[in-house]
C-alpha cells in the first residue's frame, strides 16, 4: 500500500476553476452535452477507511455524519475497508456492511486490495487471497441492490455469490456509473518467485492460481468496460464514471524520466488502462475515472502526451487514512464538463 498520505492542496486550485481546462473539447462533445437536459444531482466518493491502526475509529463517525447530512443521491466507496497490516478475519467484512448500511443514501461498494489481494501477508493472517475474494462475493453483495438504508438497483456482471458479481453498473439522469474490481498490489499479478514468498504465507501453487485469476478477471473487467461504453453510447449518455480501487500509475517522479504506469509493479493495469484510453477517445461524453489506493486527493487530466491532451478524461483520486474526508461530485448533463468536483473536508474531533 502506498503511504503518500498528504493531500495535494494544489488540486483545490484546479477545482475552483470548475474544470475549465475542458473548454477546448471539440465541437462533437459540446454538441453532445447541449443535447442533454437531465436533472442535476450530486454523489459522494470515499474509501480507504477506517484504518484502525491509524486511529481512524475516532474520526470515522464525523465522516459518516457529514455524508448522511449531505444532499447527495448516493455514494460510491472505492475500496480498502481496513488497513494493509491487519488480519482479514470475517468480522472485518461484517463491520464494513454495518458501516455501509448505516448510510442514509445508497452506497455502491468496490473492493480494494487490503480486503483480498493482500490477505496472503503474514501480518494479515497468512490467508488465501482467492478464498477471501470468494468470501467478499458472497457477503458484500447480498442482493442485486446497493447497500445503504435506501438502495439502488444495480446490474452485475456475475450472479450473486459468483465470479464478477462485484462488477456493477447503473445509470442516473444521463450518466452511467461503472464499478470494477481492479485493486492495488498490481491487480493481484505476481511477477516472480521472490515476490510470491516475501512476508507471505503463499505457496508456489497459490501464486500460480493468483496469476491465473488475474488473467481471467482482467479479461472480464475489459469486457465489462467495453459493454458499459457501448450502453452509454446507445443511450447517448453525457458522461460515464468508472470507479476502481487501484492507482494505476499516472504520476511521474520528480525527474519525470520514468512513466510510473510502465513500471513492472504497475503492469497488471496496463491492458485495462489501454482499453480505457481507446474507449474514451471514441466516446462523445465526459469520462470520470475514480480511484483510491494512494490516499492523495487529486483531480487532473493524466491521459496526455505532448500536444495530445485527452480532453474528455478526468481522474479523481479520493482521500484516505489518516485524512478522513470525502469528495462531492455535482453532475449537470447539460454542461460541457458534466462533472464539478469538490473536496468535503470533515472537521475531526
Amino acid at each position: 500500500m502506498n503511504s503518500r498520505l498528504l493531500p495535494r492542496l494544489s488540486a483545490v486550485m484546479l477545482i475552483s476553476m470548475g474544470l475549465m481546462a475542458c473548454s477546448s473539447a471539440d465541437l462533437t462533445r459540446e454538441k453532445a452535452a447541449s443535447s442533454h437536459t437531465g436533472a442535476s444531482f450530486s454523489f459522494g466518493l470515499w474509501g480507504d477507511m477506517p484504518y484502525k491502526k491509524a486511529g481512524d475509529d475516532a474520526k470515522l463517525p464525523a465522516v459518516l455524519q457529514s455524508i448522511n447530512a449531505s444532499d447527495i443521491a448516493f455514494s460510491i466507496y472505492d475500496g480498502d475497508i481496513k488497513d494493509g497490516s491487519s488480519h482479514c478475519s470475517n468480522n472485518i467484512y461484517t463491520e464494513a456492511l454495518t458501516m455501509f448500511n448505516s448510510m442514509r443514501q445508497p452506497v455502491v461498494y468496490v473492493p480494494g486490495d487490503n480486503e483480498w489481494t493482500d490477505c496472503h501477508r503474514s501480518n494479515n493472517g497468512g490467508m488465501d487471497a482467492l478464498e477471501r475474494l470468494a468470501h467478499i462475493r458472497k457477503v458484500m453483495f447480498p442482493t442485486t441492490n446497493s447497500l445503504g438504508q435506501r438502495t439502488l438497483a444495480l446490474e452485475h456482471q456475475g450472479k450473486l455469490g459468483e465470479k464478477y458479481v462485484e462488477n456493477t453498473r447503473f445509470s442516473q439522469h444521463g450518466v452511467m456509473f461503472v464499478g470494477i474490481n481492479m485493486p492495488g498490489s498490481n491487480n493481484n499479478l505476481i511477477l516472480n518467485a521472490k515476490q510470491c514468498s516475501t512476508k507471505s504465507a503463499r505457496t508456489p501453487a497459490q501464486c500460480d492460481a493468483a496469476n491465473a485469476e488475474y488473467l481471467e478477471r482482467d479479461g472480464a473487467n475489459v469486457e465489462w468496460l467495453k459493454a458499459s461504453f457501448a450502453q452509454a453510447k446507445l443511450s447517448h449518455a453525457a458522461g460515464l464514471v468508472v470507479v476502481v480501487q487501484a492507482d494505476p500509475g499516472f504520476d511521474l517522479p520528480e525527474t519525470e524520466e520514468l512513466d510510473e504506469s510502465l513500471a513492472a509493479d504497475h503492469s497488471g493495469y496496463r491492458n485495462f488502462m489501454n482499453e480505457l484510453e481507446t474507449l474514451t477517445k471514441q466516446f462523445a461524453g465526459q469520462v470520470l475515472f475514480v480511484h483510491g489506493d494512494t490516499h492523495n486527493f487529486k483531480i487532473d487530466k493524466p491521459l496526455s502526451k505532448p500536444n495530445q491532451l485527452l480532453p474528455n478524461f478526468t481522474r479523481v483520486e479520493t482521500f484516505g487514512s489518516p485524512n478522513l474526508h470525502w469528495v462531492k461530485v455535482t453532475v449537470n448533463p447539460a454542461t460541457a464538463n458534466v462533472f464539478q468536483i469538490e473536496p468535503v473536508l470533515v472537521k475531526q474531533p
